[in-house]
């Protein structure tokens, strides 16, 4: 087994703010041979998440940060190909926190779980099904609290993150409002993913369109983005409102700290509540999410996009795209077929 190589995606240099295709390199190791306890993962999906540009940035957020020379930290799914653990036997289908490279070396710490829903495709486990699809069910169900008939709008609503938790909204009967980027993706929303109303933030006016949009006010705000689209819909929330923050696509850098209107009075006149989200925070109940989520996807209640890019050579530069727009859907690397 240790002759054969393994190609990586190491981290080049430190980036400042969105990482590049320049920041990384490939390079190729030898597969070290399987001590007890160990088994090898062929990867066959990597994932691509707006969080990376956290992991490998100086400034440590909620994990520290990926050190020059490491393989980018990364979450992928893949087949056993050899094990000497009892618990994950050669065929076994895993995803887990394996890193941009084509196989992984594992003692079992590093995995989320065994993928059981093999009537399904296997990339399902790194969106709908994966960190995407249960960020979206525990941040909406744990701190949005959605009941029927409220509003509830999302930025990034035709994202990875934002489209799952949408429609998750609206089949708990609320009635969702998309923010997104561009005529494209605002069709996306209401086509596919079954927005009442989409908004495209690059617009001249976001306050005037969202209130036109959300006559009713806004009860719940599924904030991806932070920034400017965030200011636009604080003054538009109702008493006892709930925002979820589940990520800061739109701040670039932490250095220096970002500027913007203060929310405090807000919040204070609207008795409203506004929280942070963490995956981490949930893990133990992954599977109850999967649970949930999985039928809907076999029923076809849940939709989902993917845009897949083949090749390990595609990983590098494939973190910034998340952040200039130009990808549709949750974004993959398929390393092999299954």
């Amino acid at each position: 087994m240790s002759a054969r190589s393994n190609r990586q995606i190491v981290l080049k240099s430190r980036p400042l703010g969105i990482p590049r295709a320049e920041h990384f390199e490939i390079r190729a190791a030898p597969v070290p041979a399987l001590q007890p306890g160990q088994f090898l993962v062929q990867n066959l999906f990597l994932s691509v998440d707006p969080a990376m540009r956290g992991w490998v940035n100086a400034a440590a957020n909620y994990s520290e940060p990926v050190g020059l020379g490491e393989v980018m930290r990364a979450f992928a799914a893949g087949r056993v190909i050899a094990s000497r653990h009892p618990e994950y036997p050669e065929g076994a289908l895993v995803m887990g926190m394996l890193g941009w490279q084509e196989y992984a070396v594992s003692d079992g710490q590093a995995i989320r779980r065994r993928v059981t829903e093999t009537d399904l495709p296997l990339s399902l486990s790194l969106g709908v099904l994966g960190l995407n699809g249960v960020t979206a069910y525990f941040a909406l169900q744990e701190l949005g609290e959605p009941r029927p008939g409220e509003t509830v709008a999302v930025s990034t609503a035709a994202g990875a993150v934002g489209s799952i938790a949408g429609q998750l909204a609206r089949l708990r009967g609320c009635r969702t409002v998309g923010i997104a980027g561009g005529a494209d993706k605002c069709a996306l929303c209401l086509s596919e993913f079954g927005y009442d109303a989409a908004i495209d933030y690059r617009q001249p006016d976001l306050p005037d369109a969202l209130r036109q949009s959300c006559p009713d006010g806004i009860d719940v705000y599924f904030d991806n983005t932070a920034g400017l689209i965030s200011d636009a819909v604080l003054p538009q929330i109702n008493r006892h409102a709930r925002i979820i923050v589940c990520g800061t696509a739109s701040v670039a850098s932490w250095d220096p700290w970002p500027q913007g209107p203060r929310v405090e009075r807000h919040l204070l006149n609207k008795a409203a509540r506004m929280a942070g989200f963490l995956i981490w925070d949930y893990e133990h109940r992954y599977e109850e999410a999967i649970a949930h989520l999985a039928p809907l996807v076999r029923s076809g209640e849940l939709r989902f996009r993917e845009e897949i890019l083949d090749g390990l050579e595609a990983a590098p530069g494939s973190i910034a795209d998340l952040y200039e727009g130009t990808n549709l859907g949750k974004r993959l690397i398929r390393l092999a077929d299954r």
